[in-house]
């Protein structure tokens, strides 16, 4: 396990426990300031993506860890959970492509979470 992804671990349990379609951890720490780590987290349906946000929510807050801020959670397209340096997207399918976070950091380092699944 490498420090990044030990790092993720609370997270990244959280995230997998709830069976998303695909999870992608993306290192930015060296191409922008306002956080370190994306976490792009992909459901299959609206329900799925608040269900994931909300249960995301609460299981890092009962480890005392707290969102500086969500946004998203009650429509369901995307859902956004600032933990400062690290930031979760959790998207539907349709707005994950759309968006295509993976491909505006395509240049960033990418984390193995096989470790996770």
């Amino acid at each position: 396990m490498t420090d990044a992804s030990q790092e993720l671990t609370p997270y990244l349990t959280v995230i997998f426990s709830r069976k998303p379609r695909s999870v992608t951890a993306i290192d930015v720490r060296s191409l922008t300031s306002y956080t370190d780590m994306l976490i792009i987290v992909e459901a299959g349906s609206l329900r799925q993506v608040t269900s994931l946000a909300e249960h995301v929510v609460t299981q890092l807050k009962a480890q005392n860890i707290k969102p500086l801020g969500t946004e998203g959670i009650k429509e369901g397209e995307w859902a956004l959970l600032d933990y400062g340096s690290r930031i979760i997207h959790i998207f539907e399918t349709g707005a994950k492509a759309f968006y295509d976070l993976e491909g505006l950091w395509s240049d960033a380092p990418r984390l193995d979470l096989s470790e996770f699944e």
